[in-house]
């Protein structure tokens, strides 16, 4: 079958066309930005990547259109499809209808940490020997792709996001992917784009949880009163749940360091981690891919094992360089609950003399609006200086953030913003950079502007 992706370098429809090809599809694909890393991935699969949406693709005559949610009424290439009336469907249904079908899916769902969940997840699988497939919103270290179609027989564990499928199908994604475990992993407003509340999000997982069997599994965070509305509203399936603050029967929970703790149930302690990821958040993170792990048939024990040798994901608390003792990092954060986790979870493991200097652009959908900016200074207060990138808002940073005083530095531009941190950063300060997209190559502009101050 030959399949023509619209959309194709975003993370998912990448994945997909990845996973399509080792299937063994012809896979053709287009965006409006074709760009690295992904365009990198994709080219050396062999698929032909073509910048822009003109209907003279439609004489590619594939077999099916399989459409992503960057795609609108009005793309050109997509009116031309409608008026041919020439077949398509959304991403998330092709994957469910042709490779998720009679396996053992594994969902990881959640506001923050799917990426690194879901990575957990699938590196526990795969040291136990069962080849899962996967896809990963994000490049994880301990494979060499972001995506794989797995042994036939294998779980699929699958990254399951809450967006929608397609501007013909606004429900979210994970309900297609009907999954025999599903994790739930927290759950906060996000995406205001499309979820006018939390309310309209807890609705969406409700939905989710309706497809789980009860011969499945759930895995919830015990902390997360949301998820516990969500489960009010009806639940037919085996709760595992993990992360609760003290002893309960039955409930996975983490005790120690960050960086060492040991994994107990109830007041039994099963495991023992210990690696290199920081931040309570990567607790919680690990906990839910144990117990995931755990409904088919893996050893908690065995599952800690394993994450003793997790190499996380790109861009999550990635150094980049380190110049004149002073350290870059590039971390995916934008939801303010996440830039606080991030910023903690650094804080954590530095001595009381070295400074954070959080950088940030307020660039998903969500920032953008303004939706959340009243929680900026609750997200940044444990950062000892903050650097905010103005371009492209409607709302004023410098305004939201004037509680912070003189310990925040608003710019327009990238250039400025560098010039602000390099002015203020010395030796022993850690450059914490955050964004969900590629912050104009800030991090290499102040590793070379650092470089050159020395």
């Amino acid at each position: 079958m030959h399949l023509h992706i619209l959309g194709i370098c975003g993370t998912f429809m990448g994945g997909l066309a990845a996973i399509a090809v080792e299937a063994g599809h012809k896979v053709t694909g287009c965006d409006a930005n074709v760009y690295p890393p992904m365009s990198d991935q994709l080219t050396q699969l062999g698929i032909e990547l073509i910048e822009g949406w003109s209907p003279e693709q439609m004489a590619l005559q594939p077999d099916l259109y399989v459409v992503g949610n960057v795609v609108s009424r009005g793309n050109p290439l997509m009116e031309a499809i409608l008026n041919a009336g020439a077949p398509y469907t959304s991403g998330p249904q092709w994957l469910q209808e042709h490779v998720l079908q009679g396996r053992h899916v594994m969902a990881v769902a959640g506001t923050h940490g799917k990426t690194t969940t879901t990575a957990m997840l699938a590196w526990i699988l795969e040291c136990a020997g069962l080849q899962p497939g996967y896809l990963i919103g994000g490049v994880p270290m301990n494979f060499s792709t972001s995506a794989r179609l797995g042994a036939a027989q294998a779980p699929f564990v699958i990254e399951a996001d809450e967006y929608d499928s397609a501007f013909f199908d606004k429900r979210s994604k994970f309900v297609h992917y009907r999954p025999r475990t599903a994790i739930l992993n927290n759950l906060e407003h996000d995406h205001a784009d499309i979820f006018p509340d939390l309310a309209a999000i807890e609705t969406q997982f409700h939905h989710l949880v309706r497809t789980v069997p009860s011969a499945g599994k759930l895995v919830v965070n015990a902390r997360e009163e949301a998820l516990s509305r969500v489960l009010a509203r009806g639940c037919w399936t085996p709760v595992q749940a993990f992360g609760a603050r003290k002893e309960e029967p039955g409930v996975l929970r983490a005790r120690g360091e960050p960086h060492a703790f040991d994994v107990l149930r109830g007041s039994l302690q099963v495991g023992h981690v210990a690696w290199n990821l920081t931040g309570e958040h990567n607790q919680l993170n690990a906990l839910a891919a144990l117990a995931a792990a755990e409904s088919v048939g893996i050893a908690l024990e065995a599952g800690c094992a394993a994450l003793g040798r997790f190499g996380n994901v790109r861009r999550r608390m990635e150094l980049r360089g380190t110049v004149a003792g002073v350290s870059v990092y590039d971390d995916f954060a934008h939801h303010p609950t996440a830039i606080r986790t991030t910023v903690d979870g650094l804080r954590r493991r530095l001595k009381p003399t070295e400074r954070i200097l959080a950088v940030f652009e307020p660039r998903s959908n969500t920032m953008k609006l303004g939706t959340m900016k009243a929680q900026l200074p609750w997200a940044l207060e444990d950062a000892d200086q903050s650097f905010c990138h103005r371009s492209g808002l409607s709302w004023d940073p410098g305004a939201a953030l004037a509680l912070m005083g003189e310990r925040v530095h608003v710019a327009d531009d990238i250039d400025q913003l560098v010039q602000a941190i390099l002015k203020e950063a010395r030796p022993g300060d850690h450059l914490l950079c955050m964004s969900n997209g590629g912050f104009g190559g800030i991090h290499a502009k102040l590793l070379e502007g650092l470089r050159a101050r020395s």
